[in-house]
């Protein structure tokens, strides 16, 4: 992923008003991003646990997409594995992900979710550069290529879901 700019950032948001994209809370760090082996940029929002955002390059520019953490009454919904990256996280280091349908759909109110990497960072988990605190990454016969390319297929396919 080529490195994005703030203005990059605030400017890619599909599921969100021009306000809410301006008041976000945009990584400080973007200087210091691994970004030759970042899918997309993941972060969660320091000032609001239940948010966060990613950012991915499709059709050659940054789409932006809001989230949020639906909580249940023990907390927040959590799964083992993560459906994007397949990385387990036995420890809770998984959560459905729910984003707002892109427009008049998601102004409705409709959304769609996925189990993510609560952390979002599944890109640096399948290259091995990020190791989960108590869980790890399956043996699979798969190459390092086929596990990125999977990778990019699974957020893809959610990512179509708000659009529809």
């Amino acid at each position: 992923m080529r490195p994005l700019t703030e203005q990059d950032i605030r400017g890619s948001f599909v599921n969100c008003s021009k306000g809410e994209a301006k008041r976000l809370a945009v990584p400080r760090d973007l200087g210091e991003r691994p970004w030759d082996d970042l899918d997309f940029l993941g972060w969660r929002d320091p000032g609001a646990p239940d948010r966060s955002y990613l950012v991915v390059e499709r059709e050659g520019r940054p789409v932006g997409v809001a989230l949020r953490f639906p909580v249940s009454r023990r907390g927040f919904l959590h799964r083992s594995m993560c459906s994007v990256c397949l990385t387990t996280h036995p420890g809770g280091g998984v959560s459905l992900m729910t984003a707002r349908k892109a427009g008049t759909a998601g102004r409705e109110g409709n959304s769609v979710g996925v189990y993510m990497c609560t952390d979002l960072q599944c890109p640096l988990y399948v290259r091995g550069r990020k190791v989960p605190d108590s869980g790890a990454r399956l043996e699979e016969s798969l190459t390092l290529g086929e596990q990125i390319a999977r990778t990019a297929r699974n957020l893809s396919a959610f990512l179509d879901k708000l659009y529809v």
